[in-house]
């Protein structure tokens, strides 16, 4: 009889991200932490993607508090999300950043680094595999699952087998918008396991409907864990719930035991969270929306862009925003669409329409153009390389874009001491991350902060090459975009996802 596939649990990070814009807090997670940790979960996903930034920008939480909390309390396996090469950030780091920050992740209790690349170049992933089995951990490769002529089955296989030769010990099917089809999920699953010797996990979310079955397909090709979530943290744009897996698997011959009546007291302690967090919920997130099947974009960057374009005046241009998306995405080598480059594609399809088609590029759209943000999955269109190269001054590389970057740990110990802050390992690589958000921390770590408050977003720091009356900037964050057209100025926000 195959063994029953084993449930990882992502409430405490992809939950609340997807349906909750990351703000729960520890103090909201403690009291679920007894019971999540004697489920008996593969693992417990708790830090990484947003939260991270979110948590210092928002909560006023300095991040490895956050970590030391959850795991003093817990007994599971840890896993966090981590962009590779950017560690939690949008921009590549040099080596050494990205080596001490797994060092000291897996120091303070991390034991599952779950690495993926927006782009799946695996040359973008190498030294975080490398850093995390120095560290003693365990490095999961990821292949990011998206549509178009060159992503093929055998495509995807081909990259699993490569993430185990660079050294992985598990790999991850992420279907971050939602999208694979059941089929689709059997037939990546099945080579999978046909060609691989390390277990693998499927991770996908709800938005479009499609996550319950696909992960049933995947289970039938014989994966060996899935994510899921906990009501309300589940379902939607997040991954699918926990009971309800276990529901639709009743009587199958890999459905797992766990405890319907924890569960239900999870579900009691997370629902009075959710409605805590009722001011970052929207229905929007909630629902089955089939219209990310129809523009094969993560439902975050729909609803997202919705507002966006109505607050600019462009509602009546959604469609023609949509339908420049898989353009863009064409032009720049097919790139996946995951942060950052969902947000990247998104405000280039948006500026296509605004101004002409590559008539303004962003820098991050240039960077891709131009590889600095690694090797797409299909060569960049000549045309629209050469245009980037114009307006931005730069040439192409084919490096591996870390490659030109030096050492950096000795200037951000030195910059944490020039402002009298503490210079250990832990605060480099949040300064090197996120520097605005740590002084702002500090300024603030002796007074209350509002619950949950909304910050402003952090000043511009990037500006693109553009005409006299044109202009485009970029956050350290890479979430706000502020345009200036003929005078008039207007801000594009864009999402997590």
């Amino acid at each position: 009889m195959s063994k029953p596939v084993i449930f990882n649990n992502t409430v405490l990070r992809d939950g609340h991200q997807s349906l909750a814009a990351t703000r729960m807090t520890t103090e909201q997670m403690l009291p679920a932490l007894e019971v999540l940790d004697g489920m008996g979960f593969g693992c417990l996903e708790t830090w990484g993607g947003a939260t991270i930034d979110a948590g210092l920008r928002f909560l006023k939480e300095f991040p490895f508090d956050r970590l030391d909390a959850i795991r003093s309390r817990t007994k599971s396996k840890h896993m966090m999300l981590l962009r590779g090469q950017n560690i939690v950030q949008y921009a590549h780091f040099p080596d050494d950043i990205v080596e001490t920050f797994i060092k000291t992740s897996a120091k303070h209790g991390m034991d599952i680094f779950r690495i993926f690349d927006a782009l799946n170049d695996p040359r973008n992933m190498g030294t975080a595999i490398k850093a995390a089995k120095a560290a003693g951990k365990e490095a999961q490769g990821v292949i990011c699952y998206t549509t178009s002529p060159v992503h093929t089955t055998e495509a995807f296989v081909k990259l699993g087998r490569e993430l185990e030769e660079a050294g992985c010990g598990s790999l991850c099917l992420k279907d971050m918008a939602g999208l694979v089809p059941p089929q689709q999920a059997y037939d990546i699953i099945k080579g999978l396991k046909d060609s691989v010797k390390i277990p693998v996990v499927l991770h996908t979310h709800d938005t479009a409907g499609l996550g319950a079955t696909t992960y049933y397909a995947g289970i039938e090709a014989g994966v060996d864990y899935i994510d899921t979530s906990v009501i309300p943290f589940a379902n939607g744009t997040g991954q699918p719930d926990t009971a309800r897996m276990l529901s639709m698997l009743e009587n199958h011959p890999r459905c797992p035991k766990y405890d319907l009546d924890a569960l239900q007291f999870l579900r009691e302690h997370f629902t009075k969270v959710y409605e805590e967090l009722k001011d970052f919920t929207s229905f929007s997130n909630e629902r089955v929306d089939s219209d990310a099947l129809k523009y094969q974009v993560p439902g975050g960057m729909l609803s997202n862009f919705r507002n966006q374009l109505k607050e600019q005046k462009m509602e009546d241009k959604f469609e023609d925003v949509f339908k420049e998306i898989p353009v863009v995405r064409e032009a720049l080598g097919w790139i996946p669409l995951v942060t950052p480059t969902s947000q990247i594609v998104g405000v280039q399809a948006m500026l296509n329409v605004k101004f002409g088609r590559w008539k303004n590029f962003s820098p991050q759209a240039t960077d891709i153009a131009l590889g600095y943000y690694g090797r797409t999955p299909a060569p960049v269109n000549p045309e629209v390389q050469k245009i980037a190269a114009e307006k931005s001054g730069k040439d192409p590389i084919t490096v591996r874009p870390a490659d030109l970057k030096d050492p950096g740990m000795d200037a951000l110990r030195k910059a944490l001491a020039a402002k009298d802050m503490p210079t250990d390992d832990e605060h480099c690589v949040i300064q090197a991350m996120f520097p605005q958000e740590l002084d702002a921390y500090y300024k603030s770590k002796n007074q209350p902060a509002p619950a949950a408050a909304p910050a402003a977003a952090p000043a511009p720091s990037e500006p693109a090459k553009a005409g006299p009356t044109e202009s485009i900037t970029l956050s350290d964050s890479a979430r706000q975009y502020n345009i200036s057209v003929k005078g008039k100025s207007y801000s594009v926000a864009v999402e997590e996802l």
